[in-house]
């Protein structure tokens, strides 16, 4: 059962920046797309940032040119970049595969923007 550990969230100004970090326990990590996602309060969980196993990236609208996706293969480990925070990206950010996440999901990691 694959595992996911994700780190990095904290309160930051506007303007501020962050960087997320999700750990993934599975052998085949390399051969998997993988994303970001952001459930904000009260509203459904949705796509934030994509990345295909072979580096290709996709943004919500919402977050292009602000965030940036990454992975580190040998780590088993995916990365967003997240720069020029607003407080409408207040969220608690997920890790999955996409575009049939696992059932699996981790605890996420609260990002809170405000001043």
């Amino acid at each position: 059962q694959v595992q996911l550990v994700e780190s990095g969230g904290g309160l930051v100004q506007p303007g501020g920046s962050l960087r997320l970090s999700c750990a993934v326990s599975t052998s085949i990590f390399s051969l998997m797309p993988m994303a970001w996602y952001g459930q904000a309060p009260k509203k459904q969980r949705a796509l934030v940032a994509q990345i295909t196993d072979g580096g290709i990236t996709n943004y919500a609208d919402s977050v292009k040119g602000r965030f940036t996706i990454s992975r580190d293969n040998a780590k088993k480990t995916v990365y967003l970049q997240m720069n020029s925070l607003k407080p409408e990206d207040t969220a608690v950010y997920y890790c999955n595969t996409y575009p049939n996440a696992w059932d699996q999901w981790g605890q996420g990691t609260q990002v809170t923007v405000s001043s």
